[in-house]
């Protein structure tokens, strides 16, 4: 399978993917996508994507695309995420979180984030961060 053009393999590693991987991301000064292909580790047992698996990279995405926008923050904390399903992933397919929403502020950021299998319309989340301050300087 062939990733989309402009896809690397993802950048931000964590404990919490390390067993979705390989996952991949396509990075610019407003957002960080984030895509995959579905695999069986992705599952749940009627062989669809599991939704929490998409409810935490939705939320990955929308926290990472609002970090990006950010100069010097020291992290960014989900306060709320609301997920709604509106159709199914499966094996094989690719499976894309883009954020073309996103507000950043001082003390709070919002973000919206479309999931898509395919190109089509799976989920979609809503997200509201807050910013924490930098207490060493670290960027993103």
């Amino acid at each position: 399978m062939r990733t989309p053009d402009g896809f690397e393999p993802h950048y931000r590693k964590s404990p919490l993917t390390d067993p979705w991987e390989p996952l991949y991301s396509k990075v610019d000064d407003k957002s960080v996508v984030l895509g995959f292909f579905a695999a069986e580790q992705h599952t749940n047992s009627r062989g669809f994507v599991h939704g929490g698996l998409l409810s935490a990279l939705a939320d990955n995405a929308m926290g990472l695309s609002c970090a990006v926008q950010h100069d010097v923050i020291g992290g960014l904390v989900t306060v709320n995420l609301n997920v709604d399903f509106l159709g199914t992933a499966r094996l094989g397919q690719w499976i894309e979180i883009n954020s073309p929403f996103t507000k950043t502020g001082r003390t709070l950021d919002f973000a919206q984030t479309f999931v898509t299998t395919d190109g089509t319309v799976c989920a979609r989340a809503n997200a509201t961060f807050r910013v924490l301050p930098s207490s060493d300087s670290r960027k993103r």
